[in-house]
């Protein structure tokens, strides 16, 4: 197929496809899909061999939002019967942190409710970055707070956090369909201030929320444009009580296509499987790892995901391996190429290499307030996941609700019950 054999050469590149590349790629057929899967598996292969991150969340404030992003559980006005709490102490943080470790996460991502952070919230979370990494040497801190203010990011950056996650969820044409009390433009600030302050940006979408194709390929060029570092993708999950009850609408295979394309237009960064696999990709699930090269560890914020030990089987399973601490993530010329002035992918200066005009600069994730802000996005801990793979039944038909396949979180972080990590 000349389109994926153009498509392998590009990324092998690290250079842009071009729009009408990346929408052909979401208009393959199912009798495709494994010539799809194979193809952008050359590109992963290429830059991340076959090493899978871990990556775990711990929810310190939740519920309660004033933002009324339509996706989120924790939103104003949810019926979501979600925990609801305040914020964690920096033990109970720390603790809540460990169980990740132990189960091999390299990176924590510590997230909190509310449209952005007070100035004594960033104190607080500074605090808690301090424990945890007094626990655990080597592990990467990323903090998920929404809104960043001016000097917050650079804050955060000295009391030890490795990296900012906000993401942009959805293109910029539609953003004002999903959310009213905050613009695109800000997610977009929050995610520069983040680079500029030397955090390493992480940022990503939620697909399935009624978008267009070309939605999603904005967005994800808008992630290129960005220069994230790391670009978690999920799937929304409808949870029960919010506006996007019924958009029951991915299958796995639209799933699996989604992930390709976004491995095409950036191959050479964290691609993360995020909130949704379970529920939307169910047993497809190892096939993905041929695309992505990162995953969250067991449950998310809201909601639960599959056994943390299940994620394990199912990495080695697939043969894949989990990457350890002592090992770099991005490849080297990203990892390199940290200072503004280093140019290139991953530099936070754009360059040409990392495909500078390659859409809207202004692209970001609905995760600036609160429930957005949230590390994998909204949908990795305001919409549930779904129970064992095993136990799920077949795709629903577009609208129908399906609250069997959403579990809220009662375990983990905010509870006496142990986590599932």
């Amino acid at each position: 197929m000349d389109l994926l054999n153009t498509l392998v050469d590009k990324g092998l590149r690290r250079e842009l496809p071009t729009r009408e590349e990346a929408l052909a790629v979401l208009a393959t057929s199912d009798d495709e899909l494994l010539d799809v899967v194979a193809a952008a598996g050359k590109v992963r292969r290429q830059w991340f061999g076959r090493r899978v991150k871990l990556n775990y969340l711990v929810n310190l404030k939740s519920g309660l939002c004033p933002e009324d992003c339509s996706y989120c559980s924790q939103r104003l006005g949810s019926k979501a019967e979600i925990l609801k709490y305040t914020w964690l102490k920096p033990e109970e943080a720390s603790q809540a942190a460990a169980a990740g470790v132990a189960g091999g996460a390299k990176r924590v991502c510590l997230v909190a409710s509310g449209r952005g952070p007070t100035d004594r919230d960033v104190e607080r979370v500074g605090r808690t970055i301090e424990a945890i990494k007094e626990q655990n040497e080597g592990i990467e801190v990323c903090a998920c707070l929404g809104l960043l203010s001016d000097g917050q990011a650079e804050k955060l950056r000295e009391a030890g956090a490795d990296a900012y996650n906000h993401n942009l969820n959805t293109s910029e044409a539609t953003y004002g369909q999903i959310t009213k009390t905050h613009t695109y433009a800000d997610r977009v600030d929050t995610v520069e201030k983040a680079h500029a302050a030397g955090l390493s940006a992480c940022s990503g979408l939620i697909a399935g929320m009624g978008e267009t194709d070309e939605d999603l390929v904005d967005v994800v060029f808008s992630l290129r444009e960005l220069d994230a570092d790391s670009v978690p993708v999920n799937f929304l999950i409808p949870f029960e009580g919010t506006p996007l009850a019924k958009e029951w609408n991915l299958t796995p295979q639209r799933c699996l296509r989604i992930l390709a394309m976004a491995r095409f237009v950036c191959p050479d960064v964290e691609v993360r499987l995020a909130g949704g696999r379970e529920v939307h990709l169910r047993s497809l699930q190892p096939l993905a790892l041929n695309i992505v090269n990162s995953i969250f560890l067991g449950d998310y914020l809201t909601s639960e995901g599959q056994a943390g030990q299940a994620d394990l089987d199912m990495i080695a399973d697939a043969g894949f391996e989990v990457e350890g601490a002592g090992t770099t993530t991005l490849p080297a010329h990203r990892s390199d190429a940290a200072a503004p002035a280093g140019g290139g992918c991953g530099s936070g200066g754009g360059a040409s290499l990392c495909g500078s005009g390659a859409g809207a600069a202004s692209d970001t994730d609905a995760d600036a307030a609160g429930c957005g802000s949230a590390c994998g996005g909204c949908s990795g801990h305001a919409h549930a996941e779904a129970a064992p793979v095993a136990a799920q039944p077949a795709q629903a038909e577009p609208g129908a609700l399906r609250s069997d396949l959403v579990a809220v979180r009662r375990r983990g972080a905010g509870t006496d019950i142990a986590p599932n990590a």
